[in-house]
């Protein structure tokens, strides 16, 4: 059974991680400390372990794929509390900033996998809810209360939610 080129770069990013986590586990049984930072600690010690072996091997996705996750985790946060923020400061407030709109996304994000994260993401933050994926998987339509620009609000998903998701899936 022979493997392809993907398949065979998927196992090895799998089996970097998991020597990553091993090495974590190993520094916390050394140290004696069993807590989360000292987990966290020795995962970011195995990480540069890790690291320094794909140098020689020139197999460098997985040392991409958590820093990738590790700024899509801040921006996320970041974007959920400006959201959350933006809704609270409206319910509080007499007067209506809110301009309600339906808009239309073009992806580039191709598989279900993919499409599905970015609408459960999407979905996630207030003010902002999936709605539907067109037949041909191009577009993803999401109700928003704030549209004052469609364009404006269109890239920021775009250069925002959608291409992080897509520097760590693919």
């Amino acid at each position: 059974m022979a493997f392809s080129r993907a398949e065979i770069k998927n196992i090895r990013m799998k089996g970097h991680f998991l020597l990553n986590i091993l090495l974590a586990m190993v520094w916390s049984l050394l140290t004696g400390d069993l807590g989360v930072a000292n987990f966290v600690f020795g995962f970011i010690l195995g990480f540069l372990i890790v690291w320094m072996i794909s140098l020689e091997s020139k197999d460098t996705k997985y040392i991409h794929f958590v820093p990738n996750v590790i700024g899509f985790i801040f921006f996320f946060t970041y974007q959920l509390i400006k959201a959350n923020l933006e809704v609270a400061y409206e319910v509080a407030t007499p007067n209506m900033r809110m301009k309600p709109g339906i808009v239309r996304v073009p992806l580039d994000a191709k598989t279900d996998l993919e499409i599905t994260f970015l609408a459960n993401v999407l979905a996630l933050t207030p003010g902002s809810l999936s709605l539907d994926v067109s037949d041909d998987k191009k577009y993803l339509y999401v109700h928003a209360i704030y549209v004052k620009d469609k364009e404006k609000y269109i890239n920021n998903i775009k250069n925002g939610f959608e291409k992080r998701i897509l520097n760590i899936l693919r």
